[in-house]
């Protein structure tokens, strides 16, 4: 038997996103936030309301980046979602992170988080709050890599956001390999 819920922003799992961008005087800023992923091939979506400092920069500066937060940067990544860079200047140096200037766009990149897509903005919305956005370049810190070269989610350790029980989870474990295990039903 199921239960409804009604209308409510639930969807498993929900990212755990990191928006950087530069401000006046070129300080970046980041910002969390959980409603967002891949819509197009090269082109991310996020919702952002209008009155976040993140949403100011970015129309400014036409750039933005996108990481991934991880376990080991709960704490930090938290902050920058409860603190506005409307009121305070400098969330980055109080969360800890080191800057660095992405080599394709105008917008921050955070050393401690270990992945992260850098992109020029394509639109913004503000009735919807739907900011879009090309993906220039993925960066990955090679501690985050296997043998292989590919993203190791194990070395990783990416964040989910739990919308109903507010709480953040890391993603679990392998239960079966994607466009394969489906044949069996042919």
């Amino acid at each position: 038997m199921r239960k409804n819920l009604g209308v409510k922003a639930i969807l498993y799992p929900m990212p755990v996103l990191i928006i950087g961008s530069y401000g006046e005087n070129n300080v970046p800023n980041a910002m969390n936030a959980a409603w967002g992923g891949i819509s197009e091939e090269n082109e991310i979506s996020i919702c952002i309301s209008d009155t976040h400092k993140t949403a100011e920069n970015i129309q400014k500066t036409g750039a933005f980046t996108v990481s991934i937060a991880d376990r080991k940067n709960v704490v930090a990544a938290d902050y920058v979602g409860i603190v506005s860079g409307n009121k305070e200047e400098n969330k980055i140096e109080k969360c800890g992170w080191t800057v660095e200037k992405s080599q394709f766009v105008n917008a921050p990149l955070f050393k401690e988080l270990p992945l992260a897509l850098e992109c020029e903005l394509i639109s913004y919305n503000k009735e919807s709050c739907r900011l879009v956005g090309r993906i220039i370049n993925v960066c990955a810190d090679e501690a985050i890599l296997g043998e292989n070269g590919k993203i190791d989610l194990e070395k990783f350790s990416p964040i989910t956001y739990d919308p109903v029980n507010h709480k953040y989870l890391t993603l679990g474990e392998v239960v079966g390999n994607a466009f394969c295990d489906g044949k069996e039903l042919k």
